[in-house]
C-alpha cells in the first residue's frame, strides 16, 4: 500500500485557513497567476531551474539547465526515452501522475469527495452526457514533478477541441474537496473515437499558473502512444470518460484502489483492457 500522496505546504494554508483565503480572493482579483505565468516565460526565471530540478528529483546537468531560456523552456522540454505498451486491446495511459477511478451513475453524475459532478456541466453538452450513463471515469493528476506532455490512448479519430473558460483553481486533493474545480476551471475536452474503447472523451483540465493547454492537433486521425498535447508550467489533471461496457481497469489496480483513493501511473503504461470487440473507428 503506497503512502498517502500530500498537498502542497501554500496550498494547504491557501485552501484551509480563513487568512489564506483571504490572500487567495486577492491573489485571483488581481489575476496574480498571469503575472507569475509571464515571469515564467521570461528569461528571469532561468535562476528558478536548477532548484526545481533538485526539489523534485528531476535529472538535469549544469550544461542541460544553460540550453533553457527561460523556466517554461524547461518545463515544456520533451523526453525522447518514453515507452508505450503497443499491446492491441491493452489500455495505457495518457500521462505521468495519479490515477482514480469513479462509476458514472445512471443519472450521468459521478461523486469525487464532497462533490457531484455531472457530465452535462463538465462537457456543456446534455446529449453526449447520456451515452457514458453507467460507464467508467478516469481521473489522472499530474504533480509539478510529473513530465506534463500526454498521449493518445488508442488509434483512432479525433474531432474537434472543445474549450470551456474558466477560473484556474488548483487541482490537489484539498482543493477537489472544498470546490468542483473540474466544472470551475478552465478545460478543453475531445471526443476520440477509438479502435478498441469505443467514445472516449478527453478532457485537459488547467490549474493554478498552469499558463496553456496546448493541443496543436485540431481534428483527424491519431496513432497510440501519438503525442496529444501537452500543459504549461504546473501540475494539472486529464479525465478520460467510457461508456458502459468497454474498459476494465487491471485487477491489481482495482485492488490498490480499494486500499487508497490514488495510484501511480506512467506515461503509455499498461492500466486495463478493452471490453468485446474491437470498435470501428
Amino acid at each position: 500500500m503506497r503512502k498517502k500522496s500530500q498537498n502542497d505546504p501554500s496550498v494547504e494554508f491557501l485552501y484551509n485557513t480563513a487568512a489564506g483565503r483571504c490572500i487567495l480572493k486577492f491573489l485571483m482579483n488581481i489575476h496574480a497567476d498571469r503575472l507569475m505565468v509571464r515571469f515564467l516565460w521570461s528569461p528571469l526565471s532561468r535562476f528558478v531551474i536548477k532548484g526545481y530540478a533538485r526539489k523534485h528529483g528531476i535529472p538535469l546537468t549544469d550544461e542541460q539547465r544553460k540550453q533553457f531560456r527561460s523556466f517554461r523552456d524547461f518545463f515544456a522540454r520533451k523526453d525522447s526515452s518514453l515507452t508505450v505498451d503497443q499491446t492491441p486491446g491493452h489500455l495505457i495511459s495518457p500521462c505521468d501522475g495519479w490515477l482514480s477511478a469513479y462509476k458514472i451513475q445512471k443519472d450521468s453524475t459521478f461523486a469525487i469527495k464532497n462533490s457531484t459532478y455531472r457530465i452535462s456541466d463538465f462537457l456543456q453538452d446534455e446529449e453526449l452526457a447520456k451515452t457514458y450513463e453507467d460507464g467508467s471515469c478516469l481521473i489522472f493528476r499530474l504533480c509539478a514533478s510529473d513530465y506534463h506532455h500526454y498521449c493518445y490512448i488508442d488509434h483512432g479519430y479525433q474531432g474537434n477541441v472543445h474549450e470551456i473558460p474558466g477560473v484556474l483553481h488548483s487541482v490537489q486533493p484539498i482543493v477537489c474537496e472544498k470546490l468542483p474545480v473540474f466544472v470551475l476551471n478552465k478545460r478543453a475536452w475531445t471526443l476520440l473515437t477509438t479502435e478498441h474503447f469505443g467514445p472516449v472523451v478527453q478532457t485537459e483540465i488547467g490549474a493554478f499558473v498552469v499558463g496553456g493547454i496546448v493541443n496543436p492537433k485540431t481534428s483527424g486521425r491519431f496513432t497510440k502512444g501519438e503525442e496529444k498535447g501537452h500543459f504549461e508550467l504546473a501540475g494539472s489533471t486529464i479525465i478520460l470518460l467510457f461508456q458502459k461496457g468497454k474498459m476494465q481497469l487491471r485487477s491489481d489496480l482495482i485492488e490498490q484502489l480499494r486500499k487508497s483513493e490514488e495510484v501511480r501511473v506512467r506515461y503509455g503504461s499498461y492500466i486495463g483492457d478493452a471490453c468485446g470487440k474491437k470498435a470501428d473507428a
